[in-house]
């Protein structure tokens, strides 16, 4: 009987497919009139859709003009609204067209599900007014968001601490970088909040306590080197920003010298993001093989999701001299059953000048055996050629990033990870090139590449 079963299974499997296919028909039969419309019309120039309404309830209207002239047109799968059920996240893919440029592929956000969008709705009309439905534009104007009005020179930490993770601990210095670097405002350039307009204020400041991703994109932008996507502009409740490529998770089976070099990036990313000559670390809560991308013509990681990091001023940790400031610490690991799992303290980040978060947080995550995503296991290094795998190097130092066995052991392992995943890089592209030149050293032709470079012995 049990011979029988994998057929069974195998037919059922059929049918649900079957039955899954007629189901949709059926959605697209009820929704012809719908389907249509949806094709002809671009809701991109409708001010309700893109909720220009509810301003200065909203993020911005810097793009507004692009909008209304129907410059920036969803895909066409885009453009089905029956489909926004699977859309839970808000993130569409359009296309933005310039005369001169031609166009290009961007990406839309909403900055979160309906939802949520719903829910900050009637908060603000809760403490306007005491109802959750209300007039949203007289209501904004009695809530905290217009509290800061043009008399107020500067935007202080006693008034947004909390808010949101950006702002979990928020030096002076961090927000006047905030306000000097607004973009969603003609008069950018000036850490004065009072010359901002009234709207431009409450808008900012909806930004920071909703989802504060475009003020990161906008206080560390892309083209300073920072590894986030490029912000470009907003109307109403929708952002838009350059779309980098295809998600990290597209390339979690993709040839080995690849992924190393996806895995030497990430590294360097959370290098970068920790110890900068800025003084600000930036510390990533949600890291997973979704919120990173790889660009199609350089190859290069983004993170493309930057709505929970914390950014802590060390300088200002380095003047207050906290508690413990100047005592490393080592982040715990914790195994979970879960995906993408994390544990750490923000208070702690805030008060600590060396924290090894972000190492813990990409080994775990994305390198280590200790990756799970979308019922996959192993981490994007799994594996490894037999002879990386024989010499045991790569193992070691993955399973010390993610789960350290000796104090302050990931910082050192994290350090030794970067520097033999250059190697393992360096190593690919020699191959490559003598590859097509056809000129073989013997140091190449030897089983195990890292024979052309000498690595430092590591202890288990």
């Amino acid at each position: 009987m049990l011979r029988f079963l994998p057929l069974k299974l195998g037919r059922l499997y059929r049918c649900l497919k079957l039955i899954f296919v007629i189901g949709l028909f059926v959605i697209l039969l009820m929704n012809t009139h719908n389907l249509l419309a949806s094709f002809q019309k671009n809701e991109l120039t409708d001010r309700r859709f893109i909720s220009l309404n509810k301003c200065p309830a909203c993020f911005g209207t810097s793009w507004c003009r692009k909008f209304m002239n129907g410059q920036i047109s969803f895909e066409t799968w885009g453009r089905l609204r029956f489909l926004d059920v699977f859309n839970v996240k808000n993130v569409f893919f359009a296309q933005y067209g310039e005369p001169r440029e031609g166009t290009r592929r961007i990406v839309l956000k909403r900055l979160g599900s309906n939802q949520e969008l719903t829910d900050i709705d009637q908060k603000i009309c809760k403490r306007a007014t005491g109802r959750t439905r209300c007039d949203l534009i007289q209501a904004m104007y009695k809530t905290e968001f217009a509290r800061l009005n043009g008399d107020v020179r500067l935007l202080t930490p006693d008034v947004v601490e909390g808010w949101s993770d950006l702002v979990h601990c928020p030096s002076q210095r961090l927000l006047d970088r905030i306000v000097r670097r607004y973009a969603e405002t003609k008069d950018s350039g000036s850490f004065l909040l009072k010359n901002l307009k009234d709207t431009e204020r409450m808008q900012l400041l909806m930004t920071l306590a909703f989802n504060p991703e475009p003020l990161v994109l906008q206080s560390f932008p892309s083209d300073e080197g920072w590894p986030f996507a490029k912000y470009l502009g907003a109307c109403g409740r929708m952002v838009a920003v350059n779309y980098v490529g295809e998600e990290l998770w597209s390339f979690f089976n993709a040839p080995w010298q690849k992924r190393v070099d996806l895995a030497k990036q990430l590294m360097d990313i959370a290098e970068q993001l920790t110890n900068n000559d800025f003084d600000f670390a930036l510390y990533l809560l949600d890291v997973s093989f979704d919120n990173f991308a790889v660009g199609p013509r350089d190859g290069k990681v983004i993170v493309v999701d930057a709505e929970n990091v914390v950014v802590a001023d060390k300088r200002l940790i380095k003047q207050n001299k906290p508690e413990n400031y100047d005592v490393w610490y080592e982040s715990k690991f914790e195994e979970c059953d879960k995906e993408a799992c994390l544990s750490f303290s923000k208070d702690t980040m805030c008060s600590r000048v060396t924290v090894d978060h972000n190492y813990y947080a990409i080994c775990q995550n994305l390198l280590s055996r200790y990756a799970v995503w979308r019922g996959s296991s192993g981490g994007l290094l799994h594996d490894p050629p037999p002879h990386i795998a024989k010499d045991g190097q790569l193992k070691v130092l993955l399973d010390e990033c993610a789960n350290p066995k000796k104090r302050y052991g990931r910082f050192q392992a994290a350090k030794d990870l970067r520097e033999y995943l250059t190697q393992l890089s360096s190593t690919a592209r020699v191959l490559a090139s003598q590859s097509q030149s056809n000129k073989c050293p013997s140091a190449i032709l030897t089983e195990d590449p890292s024979a052309l470079f000498r690595s430092k012995p590591v202890t288990g």
